[in-house]
């Protein structure tokens, strides 16, 4: 008997054909009670804040007010969040000319007047001003208790209120998105960015750790060196609908907000499998293999020592970043990628050593719309879809080989 499983790749999906005597389970964000619509939970959430007063009695008059949203690498709903947030300021009497909407880049690129109107929403183009992030000028503030130098976009510094939006989701060194993480890494400068992303290496930092997670806890020093007044975060399903909303305080409400997603993200496997066919759940999240990386990250706790994950992700704009594709395709070996990692933090660098960390002790097939010699090139193996890359990765493992499927491999951390 055979089992077909849509998995999304880009933004449609790829089916997969799995025989049914080797699926061991599919593994899918845990749900709680029946989600209400978007609208009520949005308003809910900015109606009920935690830790917080509402944001129309937060806000005095005639404030300067910066908004951080994310940018298009991020699956952040704006376009629906930010009507909401411009009608509290409204009411709070907030005039727009006030009003300043800063897209968090992080070193991505800039969006351009095309993708900016399609991620925020052309109601809001018209409304206030919409800028990219700019690394280069930024306002130094002081420096974290970990050595970050906190230099932070002037928009956002000279504001006199501040609020941030995100989605919510497991992060792979930072424990989850969300948060604090707007300001820092979100409208930081490289500098910073360079110097907190440098702890990733520590072993504390790993996705779903929050407490002693060395890069969260330097995040939210360095952001509180700026102020983050107010946020609104919102879980997403793989379909890009919003099932939960947290507002309020950048801390408690934030920290309600992450405990939704852990219950949700933490799904229990009783073994690690032979093959692990995951998904980085379709566009944006496998815009680039720079941002795929982190589904494969998660698939890593799921394939025993030896075994093989097939990684499913589009990558349209290819590897993402020339530094990460620089040190994929000039590496003799994983070994040799986690060695200079360790010996200088480079960013760009940093997702190559992790994907090396996955190659030490697994083989990655890769789906993909990358050339294949490419791919080679970065030590991965390249199929043209699922169905070819499973059944070479049965003839390697066996007949009998175990396999686990995970379609929205970013929202899920397999435990066991």
């Amino acid at each position: 008997m055979i089992r077909i499983v849509p998995l999304p790749y880009g933004q449609g999906t790829l089916p997969a054909r799995l025989p049914e005597a080797n699926l061991e389970a599919i593994l899918l964000p845990r749900q709680e009670e029946e989600a209400g619509d978007e609208a009520t939970l949005l308003r809910e959430a900015m109606a009920r804040p935690i830790g917080a007063p509402p944001l129309r009695e937060l806000v005095r008059p005639h404030q300067r007010v910066a908004i951080v949203t994310s940018d298009l690498t991020r699956p952040c709903p704006s376009e629906r969040l930010l009507p909401l947030i411009l009608e509290e300021l409204a009411a709070a009497g907030v005039p727009d000319s006030q009003v300043t909407v800063v897209l968090a880049l992080g070193l991505h690129r800039p969006m351009t007047e095309g993708e900016i109107r399609a991620a925020v929403g052309e109601a809001v183009v018209r409304r206030v001003r919409v800028i990219n992030h700019d690394p280069q000028d930024t306002v130094r503030l002081g420096v974290t208790s970990a050595g970050t130098p906190v230099e932070v976009f002037r928009p956002v510094v000279e504001a006199e209120v501040r609020i941030c939006l995100g989605n919510l989701e497991l992060h792979y060194f930072a424990g989850y998105s969300g948060g604090a993480k707007a300001i820092l890494p979100g409208c930081a400068s490289k500098a910073a960015i360079r110097a907190n992303h440098a702890m990733m290496v520590r072993r504390e930092a790993s996705a779903g750790r929050l407490e002693g997670n060395p890069v969260r806890a330097d995040i939210e020093e360095g952001a509180a060196m700026v102020g983050v007044d107010f946020i609104l975060n919102v879980v997403v399903d793989g379909h890009h609908r919003i099932v939960g909303a947290v507002a309020g305080d950048g801390r408690l409400a934030y920290r309600q907000g992450c405990d939704m997603v852990a219950r949700r993200a933490m799904v229990p496997i009783e073994r690690r499998a032979d093959i692990v066919l995951v998904s980085a759940g379709g566009y944006p999240k496998d815009v680039n293999l720079y941002q795929a990386q982190k589904a494969l990250d998660n698939a890593a706790y799921a394939v025993r020592e030896g075994g093989i994950v097939i990684l499913v992700a589009e990558c349209r704009e290819g590897m993402g970043n020339q530094t990460f594709e620089s040190w994929m395709t000039t590496a003799t070996s994983p070994g040799e990628l986690l060695g200079r990692i360790q010996q200088e933090f480079v960013l760009g660098g940093h997702k190559a050593a992790a994907i090396a960390s996955v190659l030490q002790r697994a083989s990655v097939y890769l789906v993909s719309a990358l050339p294949e010699e490419l791919v080679r090139r970065c030590g991965l193996v390249p199929f043209a879809d699922p169905d070819a890359a499973l059944q070479t990765a049965l003839g390697e493992r066996g007949a009998d080989a175990r396999i686990l499927v995970m379609p929205e491999g970013s929202s899920i951390l397999p435990t066991c």
